[in-house]
């Protein structure tokens, strides 16, 4: 049979389109396996992070919630607070209207005992004047007697009655003095008991004013109270909008974690899809490990030639 020049030269040129056909199809399926185990291992990892995230989410969430809980306490614990700090406020402010006006009437006592002070002062010196009189009294009754004494039997009489005079002004006297020594001992324990009232009256003072004093700081108490109690509230929101967002973040990681349990599995699927190909001397291309089993090298570049190169 004659030689056909063209004809090999068709044969020729469609051999080496085929060898080329080889090279590429090689390297396109060693790509394509390579990507597909690193997908493999990628998706797996991040299945395995996602779970974790997920373990670590969920105990997040349950610590906030918790934590929510204890702010719940502790905000009515320090409602209950600012209302006992308003109540005792209130009865401080009270205490200090009381003291007040105890200290007004230890002022009205100590001026009324200042007046009973002048008072006796004076009755003083109304019994200095009785015990001046009963002394000219008993002076002019012991002339009347010297005189009814000269009289002789007819100033008999009137010497008995400047004799009485006399022991009147005596008795006068004698009362006067009596008088005088116990409005002496009054004016003293008045005086006493001024100086006493006036002690108890600067202390009353003190008092009013160191209830003052604890009536603002109750005030001062008071407002921090509410303001602490706002805080907490606001604190107590807060945890409460991020235990909202935990559990968003949680359910948004379960679906991450599903989305690539689900890659995982296609990559898998993608690479036992892969292995039907067979490259170099009939080998073919390993099928993905199992799902559970995460691929522990990094795949070798594929190397492909025409001499090699089966079917598939």
């Amino acid at each position: 049979m004659p030689d056909d020049p063209t004809g090999r030269s068709e044969i020729g040129r469609l051999s080496r389109h085929l060898q080329k056909m080889q090279s590429s199809l090689g390297q396109t399926v060693g790509t394509v396996r390579q990507g597909a185990e690193e997908i493999y291992r990628g998706t797996s990892e991040i299945s395995a992070g996602n779970t974790d995230l997920s373990s670590r989410t969920e105990e997040q969430a349950a610590a906030i919630e918790q934590t929510a809980a204890s702010m719940e306490e502790l905000t009515a614990t320090v409602k209950q607070n600012a209302d006992n700090a308003h109540h005792a406020s209130k009865l401080a402010e009270d205490a200090s209207g009381k003291a007040s006006h105890g200290g007004q009437m230890v002022s009205g006592v100590v001026k009324t005992m200042g007046n009973i002070s002048n008072s006796s002062k004076k009755i003083s010196e109304i019994t200095a004047v009785i015990n001046s009189i009963a002394f000219q009294t008993n002076i002019l009754a012991l002339n009347a007697a010297v005189e009814a004494a000269r009289a002789g039997e007819q100033g008999r009489g009137f010497a008995v009655v400047a004799s009485e005079v006399r022991t009147l002004a005596s008795r006068s006297a004698q009362a006067a003095k009596e008088i005088e020594g116990l409005i002496s001992e009054s004016v003293r324990l008045i005086d006493q008991g001024s100086g006493e009232v006036v002690a108890a009256g600067n202390t009353m003072n003190d008092i009013v004013d160191a209830v003052r004093r604890v009536t603002d700081i109750m005030l001062e108490i008071a407002a921090a109270s509410d303001e602490q109690s706002r805080g907490i509230v606001q604190v107590s929101q807060a945890i409460s909008e991020m235990d909202k967002v935990t559990q968003q973040n949680a359910s948004l990681v379960e679906e991450a974690s599903a989305a690539a349990a689900s890659l995982e599995e296609q990559a898998a699927r993608l690479t036992e899809a892969v292995g039907a190909f067979r490259l170099q001397g009939g080998s073919a291309i390993k099928r993905a490990p199992s799902v559970d089993v995460v691929a522990s090298s990094s795949p070798q570049p594929v190397t492909t030639s025409g001499d090699n190169w089966e079917t598939f």
